[in-house]
């Protein structure tokens, strides 16, 4: 063989052509078995850090298809965060933002008003779900409104199975996902924790937390 590659190489790079051909015709069999679209039910949680991260990654691909999307952020409110910054000063004309939470209940030390501040966010949010034209909407860090008994779970439930227009994706964020939330979603992507700087002693950062 000329340029280096000997016969042993070729036979090589041969097999695995095949591999791959054979993985692409079962993968083309697969994909041509999938019709339709659906709104999705999509559950981030987990105690690993990049819940909302990738909650917002769907929001900039809305944004970049020219979807309507919107976030309503049930805790974070008080955070002055980069995703906020992106969305209200450069897309507010596709993504709706509404930081309705007055941050984590350690911090208002005011049960009253977390669960009113997370009342108002879930009726903002069911205002928006009920909009057609929004076909994606944010409910970040809602699983935390829930466990703390700030909403009640089957009521964001019942909303979700009998309200939701057919065509709309409902992602809802936070660790402690409820069980009977996670049998109701289309798609549930636990994050693990693994490492994490904070444990060392470094604090939350620019572009990495917020």
């Amino acid at each position: 063989m000329s340029d280096g590659i000997t016969d042993t190489d070729e036979a090589s790079l041969a097999r695995h052509a095949t591999k791959m051909a054979k993985k692409k015709a079962a993968r083309d069999k697969i994909m041509a078995g999938k019709s339709g679209d659906k709104g999705l039910i999509i559950v981030l949680t987990g105690a690993g850090k990049g819940k909302s991260s990738s909650g917002f990654g769907m929001i900039l691909r809305c944004v970049a298809h020219g979807m309507p999307c919107a976030v309503v952020q049930f805790i974070k409110g008080a955070w002055d965060t980069g995703e906020r910054r992106l969305l209200t000063e450069n897309f507010s004309d596709l993504c709706q933002f509404y930081a309705m939470g007055e941050g984590f209940t350690w911090e208002t030390q005011d049960r009253t008003r977390d669960v009113a501040a997370a009342q108002a966010g879930w009726e903002k949010a069911k205002e928006l779900i009920r909009d057609p034209a929004v076909r994606l909407v944010l409910l970040d860090e809602i699983n935390i409104a829930l466990r703390y008994d700030y909403l009640n779970l089957d009521d964001v439930l019942t909303f979700l199975r009998d309200e939701k227009p057919p065509l709309t994706h409902v992602v809802l964020t936070g660790r402690n996902a409820a069980e009977a939330l996670i049998a109701a979603a289309d798609l549930v992507t636990e994050m693990t924790l693994i490492k994490h700087p904070f444990r060392s002693g470094i604090k939350a950062q620019a572009g990495v937390e917020f």
